[in-house]
């Protein structure tokens, strides 16, 4: 596998966005906090420019380092050899200490093989993930608290430049553009975009949408929003992120969508994502490819449920090609922007309110769902968002890939 690593001075930049501006919602790391730090060999340039801006910015690192290459893959050997005691197997003390002393979360994506997971059933994959549902459930508690804050980033590799149709200059140019770490100082471009980027939320959030409609050549689609309801975005959490986006009453979904970018989930390629809804559910899936690996995931508790809604203007992004990882794509701009939902969880900062001091049944009450499953479904194509306004009047609130409020 060819390798390719980016300079110095690109890699203290991109450090620097992550440890000064992605974690504590634009903010940055505080002096005596703590960050787990999590990645792989083939992002190891990264990885070490990332841990000394950590400790130069007097904080405590927790890293989490693993094998990257594919015979070696130790997740991909779980799953090949583990039990289902051994799948169901959950150290609750060792993740509620590591939680209670974590401040913040980094994670780095580096795929080396697309599709790692490719021989692996599909069932074993999800029911890891509802054996790990605690721990994402008293991590969302403390970041509603306001005590934990979290962000992803990636770190291009041949394999997936391959995947994107892209040499891996052409790859890494994109990241790079996308960051802005060609910027003499991307933290502050980051924090005027994350000003910009809120312009349009607080326009957003002051119109008291209740309905979207979805409408295009490849989706029909009605969305119901919660009463107490925020739009987000601009907030650190993702590296690069120009979407906005809220989390929708899940029963209130009808109508059919079709995604015209591939979905990479699980260590698999999924492709030709239709889905269609009914009383809030999926009650209809296909995919032109690894449709049996779309069909479990949905199968798994409540990831039959929406739990975003998205769209990103075509303005603000600097992702003008497809990135084969979702978090680019989900941040995309090019002719149309992107909009994007996603199956099972729903943010619950996205409540106009203090989530921290919401009880479990009101959040199902309100239609707040909750999943071990969080997966963002991509299309690039041209589409129409009217909403539904508390007055009962309608209007455009996106088209032709940009925002028209």
């Amino acid at each position: 596998m060819k390798t390719y690593t980016p300079s110095k001075k690109i890699l203290e930049k991109y450090a620097d966005v992550m440890v000064n501006y992605a974690l504590n919602t634009g903010k940055g790391i505080k002096k005596g906090e703590v960050v787990q730090l999590t990645a792989n060999e083939a992002s190891k340039p990264l990885y070490a420019a990332i841990y000394r801006e950590i400790l130069k910015q007097g904080g405590h690192v927790i890293g989490n380092f693993a094998i990257s290459e594919p015979q070696y893959d130790t997740s991909k050997i779980f799953f090949e050899e583990a039990d289902a005691k051994q799948i169901q197997f959950f150290p609750e003390a060792y993740y509620k200490g590591l939680l209670e002393v974590v401040d913040h979360s980094i994670y780095i994506i580096a795929e080396e093989d697309p599709n790692l997971m490719k021989h692996i059933d599909p069932k074993k994959i999800m029911a890891r993930g509802e054996a790990l549902k605690p721990w994402r459930k008293w991590r969302t508690e403390k970041e509603n608290r306001g005590e934990f804050s979290w962000t992803l980033c990636l770190y291009g590799t041949e394999a997936m430049a391959q995947a994107a149709n892209l040499t891996i200059q052409e790859y890494w140019n994109q990241i790079i553009k996308a960051c802005y770490l060609r910027n003499p100082d991307p933290v502050q471009k980051w924090k005027q975009l994350q000003r910009d980027i809120q312009k349009n939320v607080t326009k957003l959030n002051n119109m008291h949408i209740q309905k979207l409609h979805v409408v295009g050549e490849d989706v029909d689609l009605h969305i119901t929003l919660p009463k107490r309801v925020a739009w987000k975005g601009g907030s650190g959490a993702n590296i690069p992120s120009f979407e906005i986006f809220t989390s929708p009453d899940w029963r209130g979904t009808e109508g059919w969508i079709r995604f015209n970018q591939p979905l990479y989930r699980y260590g698999n390629i999924i492709k030709g994502i239709r889905l269609e809804f009914k009383n809030g559910r999926v009650v209809r899936s296909s995919a032109t490819k690894n449709e049996h690996v779309l069909k479990e995931m949905i199968a798994t508790k409540n990831a039959d449920k929406v739990g975003e809604f998205s769209l990103t203007d075509a303005r603000f992004s600097q992702i003008t090609k497809p990135m084969a990882d979702t978090l680019y794509d989900e941040n995309i701009g090019g002719k149309y922007g992107n909009t994007h939902i996603a199956l099972g969880m729903a943010y619950r900062d996205c409540y106009d309110g203090d989530p921290s001091k919401v009880s479990e049944k009101e959040w199902q009450k309100m239609g707040y769902n909750f999943s071990s499953v969080h997966t963002d479904i991509i299309s690039t194509t041209d589409r129409t968002v009217t909403a539904t306004l508390a007055d009962g009047t309608q209007k455009i609130i996106y088209e032709k890939g940009q925002f028209t409020i």
